[in-house]
This record gives C-alpha cells, sequence and structure tokens, in this order.
C-alpha cells in the first residue's frame, strides 16, 4: 500500500506539471512516452519475438502522436507549418503502410512470426496509439481550448472516478458478481456505485468549471455531458474488463512494472482508451451541433 501511494503521488506530480505545460510539446512528449509504453507492453505480453516488428510498432506509436493535430509542435513549429505537413497525406496510408511492413517482416521472418503476431502487434501500434492520440485532438479541436482541457478531465473522471467508485462501493454493498469468470472482485453493486459517483464528481467538475473559466459551457451542452458521463463511465468499466481478457488469455497479472505497485501504462489508462474516443465523438458532435 505505501509503495502504491508513493506512486501516485509522483504521478500525480507529473500531470501537474503537464497540466501546467499543456500547451507546450510537453503534453505530446508525455503522450508519446505513455503510448510508446504501452505499446511496447502488449508485444510483450504477447511473446512478439520479432525485433524489427517491435521496434517499428512502437516508433510508429509516437510518430502518431505528431500528427495528431496541426498544433502539436508550437510554439517550436507554427500551426500553419506543421499543418501543412500533417495534412499532407491522410492517416490511412500510414496505417496501411505500416501493416504492409509488419506483413513482409513475417515473410522474412516466418520461422518465429505468426500471423497472431501481426494481428496483435497492429493492435498495439495502431488502436492504442490513436486513442491516446484524442489527448492532443481534444486540446486543439476547439477555439476555447478551456474546453478541450475540461473534455481530457471529463474523460479520465469517466474513467478513473467509474474505477475507484466501484472498487469503494463493491466494498461496501458488493453481493452479486458482475464477471466472476473475468474479474471475480467486481460485483453489479459496485459497477452502479461506479457510475454514480461518476456522475456526481463530473457534476462538480463541471461546476467549477463554469465558476472558473473564461466562456463558461451553456445549459444543453452541460445537459449532454452529465446525460452522457453513464454511457462514458460504463464504457470505462468495459475497458477495464477487456484489459483483464488480455491479461488472462497473454496469462499475465500486470501489462508492465512501470509503476510499482499499480502495474504498466496500459493496466493504469485500460479505461481511458475506451472513454477517450466516446468523449471524442460527443465532442465532435457537440461541435456541429452546438
Amino acid at each position: 500500500m505505501k509503495q502504491r501511494v508513493i506512486t501516485a503521488i509522483a504521478l500525480l506530480a507529473i500531470l501537474a506539471v503537464v497540466v501546467w505545460q499543456i500547451y507546450t510539446p510537453v503534453l505530446v512528449i508525455a503522450v508519446a512516452v505513455l503510448s510508446a509504453i504501452a505499446t511496447g507492453e502488449i508485444m510483450r505480453c504477447a511473446k512478439v519475438e520479432n525485433t524489427f516488428i517491435k521496434v517499428v510498432g512502437i516508433v510508429f506509436s509516437v510518430f502518431v502522436q505528431l500528427f495528431a493535430s496541426s498544433k502539436v509542435l508550437e510554439p517550436v513549429v507554427s500551426a500553419d507549418v506543421w499543418g501543412c505537413i500533417v495534412n499532407a497525406v491522410p492517416n490511412i496510408v500510414f496505417v496501411v503502410a505500416l501493416i504492409l511492413v509488419f506483413l513482409l517482416a513475417m515473410l522474412k521472418g516466418y520461422a518465429y512470426t505468426t500471423f497472431e503476431d501481426v494481428a496483435i502487434s497492429a493492435f498495439a501500434s495502431i488502436i492504442v496509439p490513436y486513442g491516446f492520440s484524442i489527448f492532443i485532438r481534444l486540446r486543439d479541436m476547439f477555439d476555447n481550448g478551456q474546453f478541450g482541457i475540461y473534455l481530457i478531465f471529463y474523460a479520465l473522471i469517466c474513467a478513473l472516478a467509474t474505477d475507484s467508485g466501484a472498487q469503494l462501493a463493491g466494498m461496501a454493498f458488493g453481493k452479486h458478481k458482475m464477471s466472476p469468470n473475468i474479474s471475480p472482485k467486481k460485483t453489479v453493486e459496485g459497477a452502479f456505485g461506479g457510475i454514480i459517483f461518476s456522475i456526481v464528481l463530473n457534476a462538480v467538475a463541471l461546476t467549477v468549471y463554469n465558476k472558473v473559466a473564461t466562456v463558461p459551457i451553456d445549459k444543453p451542452m452541460a445537459t449532454l455531458l452529465l446525460a452522457a458521463s453513464l454511457p462514458v463511465s460504463f464504457m470505462g468499466m468495459m475497458g477495464d474488463l477487456s484489459a483483464s481478457v488480455l491479461k488472462r488469455n497473454f496469462d499475465v497479472k500486470d501489462f508492465g512494472r512501470i509503476f510499482p505497485g499499480h502495474g504498466g501504462v496500459m493496466d493504469r489508462m485500460d479505461s481511458s482508451l475506451f472513454t477517450l474516443p466516446l468523449t471524442y465523438a460527443i465532442a465532435l458532435i457537440s461541435k456541429s451541433v452546438f
């Protein structure tokens, strides 16, 4: 427990620095590092032996973050200049190219590289990094940058508050197992408690934001966000369960050990990688409707 607390304090300190410098390349560097580590964790747990595939996949996971927005390198490189590079080639071209490279590497190393290795590596090198890139995309998608940052915390609250609330509610009231074959400790009562805690905490965060923000969130958007916190929080739980299934398939307890007492990056970010895409979808809807 002591180790978990020390690690949590250290992570909060790092988060504070990233938030302080969120409009600089510090955010991009932090997201790129997390993305690269998460990609490597999945391929290591899956026992992918092809070194070339592992290296290329990890490099690609960093590369993805640089193309998440035209503003990623500001103030070092202007958005106008970097935007021309970002928009020059569609993202799908890079994805197809990566998969072709993986397949060619499979042919060259056919003795120790299976198609399963390629499929897992593609998932780890594409889906996971693009999930992480939403941190940057949310920050830069609105003229009102404060709202984009709020949405980042909204997604994190839906993930972390649901997880914490579910643990506390499960310990206090849990009787009915939610998914005993995947995660025996999770209960139906804990799940409801986690979602309720997430909604309450999001309501508090929204109230605080409207008191300090330059441009408060209007009533229709606030209503949408509070209503959406239920399905977003639910998806956070599904992310946690999905990670548990992967770990059972890989026969590992944790994805990594980079955070003493907490496991790896994927162990900490599994729920967020489900809440972030749904939050991004909500942001796209709000941008076109409101």
